[in-house]
């Protein structure tokens, strides 16, 4: 009983339902607890899990009244959790047979006791793996990202796009979905950074981890499955702007002064134009509204940030 899984929950729909089938279908008897954080959904994806029969565990479900930012809502669920070791899992995500026994076990090997955080091979719904795992940004990769030019040299990019993830390897950084870490390494760093609401607190994490001396390892020989984009979908504009939200965070965070600042520059000045070349390309008008929605609620944030320090 040494793993406690937490999920954070936004209008997940019929999902938060299947991923808790898969944790009960798939624990193993491994699992301590399940915690499952609520950022004030209006679906029915809650409802959905409180009328499932015959689990085998009750999920502690904590409802927010308010939608907290997924950073701050997996502080919130581990605070809650009780085991040594701590499972942050998307409710697009699932488990399969071996997940849990071979994550554990490459965990527990003392061979492993500096790895601090484990990911395992992620499947999309055709089967495919999906390139999950990043290398720590850099002031170019960003800027190469808004100028579009990591779509022609990937290694540019700090997504490792160009490798197949068909081995188990030493990473930078792992991909949320399917997040394992020591407990004694998430409260040594007191969790994840709540200053970024969604987007790249996994990374911050990570990056954290590896100046303490912590590793992160992708395990190649352990599945789960992860259909990525999730409930984030639903909102696309927000989305882009939480992620450039993020970006910018983290650079001033991170990176020099003169780093960062470049990193603002390309993000505020070149990137808007760059992605509405590219939408106008694809003939896609939707794309094209959805990057200037995200530009507004940027540019109307950066005053907030600027004048009072405002993160969120």
């Amino acid at each position: 009983m040494q793993l406690s899984i937490i999920i954070v929950n936004w209008n997940a729909g019929s999902q938060l339902a299947e991923v808790v089938s898969s944790i009960e279908k798939y624990h193993h008897g491994l699992m301590s607890s399940v915690v499952i954080v609520d950022n004030a959904s209006t679906d029915d994806s809650l409802d959905r899990v409180e009328t499932m029969q015959d689990l085998p565990f009750k999920p502690l479900i904590i409802r927010n009244s308010e939608n907290l930012g997924f950073g701050k809502a997996c502080n919130l669920g581990a605070q809650q959790a009780k085991g040594e070791y701590l499972l942050f899992l998307n409710p697009d995500a699932a488990l399969y047979a071996d997940t849990l026994p071979k994550a554990l076990a490459f965990m527990q090997d003392p061979a492993n006791s500096k790895v601090g955080i484990c990911g395992v091979q992620l499947l999309d719904e055709a089967g495919h793996v999906s390139r999950s795992c990043a290398r720590f940004p850099s002031t170019v990769g960003f800027v190469a990202h808004a100028v579009g030019l990591d779509r022609f040299f990937p290694r540019l990019g700090h997504f490792m796009a160009e490798w197949d993830h068909a081995q188990t390897r030493q990473v930078n950084h792992l991909i949320g979905a399917f997040f394992l870490v020591r407990r004694e390494l998430f409260n040594a760093l007191h969790g994840f950074d709540e200053r970024f609401f969604v987007y790249l607190e996994d990374l911050d994490f990570s990056y954290r981890a590896g100046q303490a001396g912590w590793r992160s390892v992708y395990l190649a020989d352990a599945q789960a499955f992860h259909a990525g984009g999730g409930t984030s979908n639903q909102v696309k504009a927000r989305r882009l702007f939480y992620s450039l939200r993020s970006r910018l965070l983290y650079a001033f965070k991170h990176f020099s002064w003169m780093g960062a600042f470049a990193v603002l520059l390309a993000t505020l000045l070149v990137e808007p134009l760059s992605r509405s070349a590219l939408a106008l390309m694809r003939r896609s008008w939707v794309g094209l509204k959805e990057t200037w929605a995200a530009y507004g609620m940027l540019w109307r944030w950066l005053p907030q940030w600027v004048l009072k320090g405002d993160t969120r």
